[in-house]
């Protein structure tokens, strides 16, 4: 289920990134989603939706840090 808007994601995403960061997430899950589509490509027995949100949080994870209750773009 790739996202084609923001407002597509879920709540909890919406609700504490900030604009930039979720399109970090929509972009990685949804090329995540392509690239893993082939269970043979995952490891162990994630879904396809699982994996695709790891990638997601991960690339999030890459540029921004929480701080407290807050997301922050890494310096």
């Amino acid at each position: 289920m790739p996202y084609k808007n923001l407002s597509d994601l879920p709540e909890s995403v919406r609700a504490h990134l900030p604009r930039h960061a979720q399109e970090i997430y929509a972009a990685a899950f949804n090329n995540a989603w392509e690239e893993y589509r082939d269970p043979g490509q995952r490891r162990g027995k994630a879904s396809r939706e699982e994996v695709a949100h790891r990638v997601a949080w991960a690339a999030v994870k890459q540029q921004y840090e929480k701080h407290g209750d807050t997301w922050r773009r890494k310096k």
